[in-house]
């Protein structure tokens, strides 16, 4: 059976599968039932392996097991094989969100908690700082330093970048304004986002950008993150953000800020 290594490397990243277990599979797919050694022999996959690679498979759903001599395993209908990954990715997530939920009171996370503090201390502040690839990687770190603000959010962005704000940020800002935190907003105000300009004067002061392009955050006057690459230019894929904690750099690119503020007009 020869199957391209194009569609082997594109089911390996759909089904999160191995190199031997998606030859092993599609090397069952194509005979229907078939016996471990036949399957060795179609797929190239070392004999000593197949038996553990097709135990795998059948734990994932993909095949199940016909019982005899000699034991043969049967393919499951593609359609049949979604459903039940779909499934067990449901089910695993859910037990892995469980389980970090208990970590919250649990003495695991205290001792990562007094790892982290005590080793933090012979840290210089200017190796806190490294640099994301990928627009959600971008986000994620975002959402976290929101996340941690004790005083102040300020965040400058572009027309689009506003619009993207609202499903990645808006959750985590609605939690800064009950805990007092100031979040101020400076974008492009524009007919595709004003709805969303106005969504987030729920939780924000927002005002229009019209004068300056440009993409980053800062937080509590010492933590700045800040993009490198203009959004409309470059695929999500390669975009770049720098994370520093530097109180210095923060505090004077807030103070020039200041100045661009107080000339813009506020979204109404």
């Amino acid at each position: 059976m020869i199957v391209k290594e194009e569609f082997l490397s594109r089911l390996r990243k759909i089904f999160d599968l191995n190199l031997y277990e998606v030859k092993v599979w599609t090397a069952l797919l194509s005979r229907g039932t078939s016996t471990a050694g036949e399957l060795s022999n179609i797929s190239d996959v070392p004999r000593s392996r197949t038996y553990d690679i097709l135990e795998s498979l059948e734990k994932k759903g993909f095949i199940i097991m016909k019982l005899g001599k000699p034991i043969k395993f049967v393919a499951l209908k593609p359609e049949e094989v979604v459903e039940r990954v779909k499934k067990n990715l449901i089910r695993n997530a859910k037990e892995r969100s469980e389980r970090l939920e208990k970590l919250k009171g649990d003495e695991v996370l205290e001792e990562l908690t007094t790892l982290f503090t005590k080793g933090i201390k012979f840290v210089e502040p200017s190796d806190l700082s490294g640099s994301l690839r990928g627009r959600q990687n971008l986000y994620n770190h975002l959402d976290m330093l929101i996340g941690s603000a004790n005083q102040t959010v300020t965040i400058v962005t572009t027309s689009e970048g506003l619009n993207r704000k609202l499903e990645a940020l808006m959750l985590t800002l609605e939690k800064c304004k009950k805990r007092g935190i100031k979040v101020r907003i400076a974008a492009p105000i524009d007919k595709n986002n004003l709805k969303i300009a106005k969504e987030f004067k729920k939780v924000a002061e927002i005002k229009n950008l019209d004068k300056i392009k440009a993409r980053f955050v800062i937080v509590d006057s010492s933590q700045l993150m800040f993009m490198l690459l203009d959004d409309e230019k470059f695929h999500s894929n390669y975009d770049v953000g720098i994370w520093i904690n530097t109180e210095f750099f923060a505090k004077a690119l807030e103070q020039m800020f200041e100045l661009a503020w107080k000339e813009m007009k506020p979204v109404r």
